[in-house]
């Protein structure tokens, strides 16, 4: 097939989106397929441009046996406020439009595109209904949902009606909506999506490069920052602003008189600063950058404990992609989220769930690990085996090839 993939993130950027998109386009030009990228230069979650992408608004990347890349020029606001999101946003539409139009020539024969962001749903459409052929929205996040859960946009009036308005007349356009847990899904439904063009397109990860080792000193991790006797509770990935990493650093002032207990903070991102300074006084806390993907195995493994803190309101909005891993890694979880989303739904039995922002009962949670190893390990082996069972690269890679084949025929 000749497949056109429409993204603002892509490889090789190491979380989130970006690390799932270009993970899917190489898997499907291995399997023999052309593909062509459209895409921004790698700037999340530092929200600064790579250095090395610096100095040229377009370029065009192949690689034998690698999907063709063209990286569009946008803006990205070293600080990003609600309105600096916006036109950031919007420049990558604005600085794609004339790469995507020429797409147009090469005749693709399914254009699939992710939200976020959702401003270059429409220019998707325009694209596929040009050349005639089938349109694939996958939503990694519901962007104007979460745009009114954080004040980022007005929660009612008529900006919120028109927005919402906006989001139903051109998702509904799409030929298929998919997303990535059976929760998202039914939102996308409420939203009066047929279910019938409705998919379920989870995460994934690759369960033989994350992998259970022994919780031993042998860890790098653990041998390099002399944390070999410690229990490590470890939050690794992006530190936005829809984390509920405030969570975090009060959590670590509660057990620093513990000794047992160490607190592991990795990762980039516009709320970074502020947990540095949050926890620059507290001995019980190591905060490291954002590793590559080769460390990636070890570092999940340093944990005994991992910690996914999310804002009240969020957990049916996204889906956290480093979610995938911790379960891999064959550790278990404690995670905040309202009872009957998507999260809690995933997490219960593999680790422990808590209310959203509920500090007590998160102090709780993770006292009750702490005391207790044997659960650690029974909860450790249930997370690996959902992994193994569910999430597994070539299972949903396959299934979604099938799904794209299925529109090709179609048209």
């Amino acid at each position: 097939m000749r497949i056109l993939i429409y993204g603002l993130n892509y490889a090789p950027e190491l979380t989130g989106i970006g690390k799932y998109t270009g993970e899917m386009s190489s898997w499907l030009a291995a399997r023999g397929h052309e593909v062509h990228v459209v895409t921004a230069p790698p700037y999340y979650p530092a929200w600064s441009i790579r250095e090395d992408y610096r100095g040229k608004l377009y370029r065009t990347e192949k690689v034998p046996g690698e999907p063709v890349v063209y990286r569009t020029p946008l803006y990205v606001p070293a600080k990003p406020t609600g309105l600096k999101r916006m036109v950031h946003l919007f420049s990558f539409m604005a600085g794609s439009l004339p790469v995507m139009l020429c797409q147009i020539f090469w005749k693709p024969e399914i254009v699939f595109t992710v939200e976020p962001t959702f401003f270059g749903a429409p220019l998707a459409l325009l694209v596929a209904q040009t050349a005639g052929t089938a349109s694939w929205l996958h939503v990694q996040d519901f962007e104007v949902d979460a745009a009114f859960d954080l004040g980022l946009l007005p929660a009612k009036g008529l900006i919120h009606d028109f927005a919402l308005g906006i989001e139903e007349f051109f998702t509904r356009a799409f030929t298929c909506v998919s997303s990535i847990s059976h929760k998202m899904v039914e939102r996308a439904v409420a939203k009066g999506i047929p279910a019938a063009r409705t998919v379920l397109f989870p995460n994934w990860v690759d369960v033989d490069a994350i992998h259970p080792q022994p919780q031993d000193a042998a860890n790098s991790f653990r041998r390099e920052l002399s944390l070999e006797d410690k229990i490590i509770l470890l939050y690794s990935g992006n530190m936005g602003a829809k984390q509920g990493l405030e969570l975090l650093a009060p959590l670590a002032r509660f057990f620093e008189s513990d000794t047992r207990v160490h607190f592991l903070f990795c990762g980039d991102g516009a709320f970074r600063p502020q947990l540095e300074t949050l926890v620059a006084h507290l001995p019980n806390v190591t905060l490291l950058p954002l590793q590559p993907f080769s460390r990636l195995n070890d570092l999940l493994n340093a944990a005994d404990i991992h910690l996914l803190p999310q804002r009240a309101g969020a957990a049916d909005l996204v889906m956290p992609s480093k979610l995938t891993g911790m379960l891999s890694s064959g550790r278990p979880v404690i995670a905040t989220a309202d009872a009957g989303t998507q999260v809690a739904h995933v997490v219960e039995g593999c680790g422990v769930v808590v209310p959203a922002e509920d500090a007590p009962a998160l102090h709780a949670a993770v006292r009750q690990l702490i005391d207790d190893a044997p659960l650690r390990q029974q909860l450790g082996i249930a997370a690996r085996q959902y992994a193994v069972e569910h999430l597994g690269k070539e299972q949903v890679l396959l299934q979604f090839e099938k799904g794209l084949r299925g529109l090709v025929f179609k048209r």
